[in-house]
């Protein structure tokens, strides 16, 4: 089944919006992609909580809340370090996953309902966090008024997500997909949490995704936390960037048609020459780089996961096969094209062995580049 892809971008509030075809529910239930599979994202977690535990002063005492919380890839490492935690996942066959590596996890999804019935079983939360959860909520309202319930009154939420400023000046347009319902820069966000009684208090810019924001957010009533310089030095990029302004979002288009050219007219000469090419990698993101461009098996014959859930079945539409990443040292393509182009640094390094036949990676975005 296909469905039609388009940007929308609204006149008042500039939040960028994709029509929902298909329902939250029919889309993360039952959930191919696991998080622990990436050693970089892992890393990055680890950081996260250690970073966490020692400005939030986090301990035995505390209560960490994670929405989306995925197989326990994350709140692994608070466990760890003695705190209390608690994922919620709507992924059952996901979920199994985050409880075996002993992280307590409820399979529902997330709102006020729900919001309410754990406050009311006494579980409010010090910090709650969601990690690229955001862009997959079909009801805003909904969810950021929830996340407010689940605060203490001093609590501290957390939120990372790709950063649309970064999203169109690295013309990151195969992270536009229909599991993605929003697209968030900080001044779209401010006024959403705004809306629901929370204030922005800090923000970090990460290389994460192409480039994220993680920001940090309070109770509006709460005043013990001043807003850091961070926010308005985002906001002010934001600015100049005309993200303000539906004038900002024009030129976004004519990149993105560039770029379909570019990978197309190299995967073109590359079959001219009778040379091989495989992919590496099953992200949402490839179906959106694949079918735009008009890639088939004629171009890419097959892709490589190490997600064994992911492994024996087809990229979406393409029909390019998934494989074992073994099968890149079997078959030795002369050219490997890294499709989570996010992780080309960890894929790159792993792959490293590619160089012994002189195969070479093909990075395409934010523009086709072969190393």
């Amino acid at each position: 089944m296909y469905y039609p892809l388009h940007v929308r971008l609204c006149e008042n509030c500039l939040l960028v919006q994709l029509e929902e075809f298909e329902s939250a529910e029919n889309i993360f239930s039952h959930y191919a992609y696991f998080s622990s599979y990436s050693d970089s994202w892992l890393k990055h977690c680890d950081a996260y909580c250690g970073s966490m535990t020692s400005r939030f002063g986090l301990n035995d005492r505390s209560f960490v809340i994670e929405i989306a919380s995925n197989d326990g890839y994350l709140l692994q490492y608070f466990v760890k370090s003695g705190v209390p935690v608690l994922g919620i996942e709507p992924a059952a066959n996901v979920a199994k996953v985050a409880v075996e590596k002993g992280v307590p996890t409820l399979v529902k999804f997330f709102g006020t309902h729900l919001a309410k019935g754990l406050v009311a079983d006494g579980r409010q939360a010090d910090l709650v966090l969601g990690n690229n959860v955001l862009a997959q909520v079909p009801d805003l309202n909904d969810f950021v008024e929830g996340l407010k319930i689940l605060l203490k009154p001093h609590g501290v939420l957390t939120l990372e997500f790709p950063h649309l400023l970064r999203l169109i000046e690295h013309n990151e347009f195969d992270t536009i997909y229909h599991e993605h319902f929003s697209y968030f820069s900080l001044l779209t966000t401010v006024r959403i949490l705004k809306s629901h009684g929370l204030r922005i208090f800090d923000v970090e810019e990460l290389t994460t995704h192409g480039g994220s924001l993680r920001v940090y957010a309070c109770r509006e009533e709460d005043q013990t936390r001043a807003v850091e310089s961070s926010v308005g030095k985002v906001l002010a990029d934001e600015q100049r960037a005309r993200l303000d302004t539906t004038e900002g979002y024009l030129g976004f288009a004519i990149q993105v048609r560039d770029t379909k050219i570019a990978l197309v007219e190299f995967l073109l000469e590359a079959a001219r020459d009778g040379k091989s090419v495989a992919g590496y990698g099953a992200p949402g993101k490839s179906a959106t780089l694949i079918h735009y461009c008009g890639i088939g098996k004629d171009l890419i014959q097959y892709t490589v996961d190490r997600s064994p859930y992911k492994q024996g079945r087809f990229l979406p539409g393409s029909h390019i096969p998934i494989y074992h990443p073994d099968r890149i040292a079997e078959t030795k393509p002369d050219y490997v094209v890294i499709l989570p182009w996010n992780l080309k640094d960890e894929i790159i390094a792993q792959l490293h062995y590619i160089r012994a036949w002189a195969g070479r990676f093909v990075v395409p975005i934010p523009k086709v580049t072969v190393c």
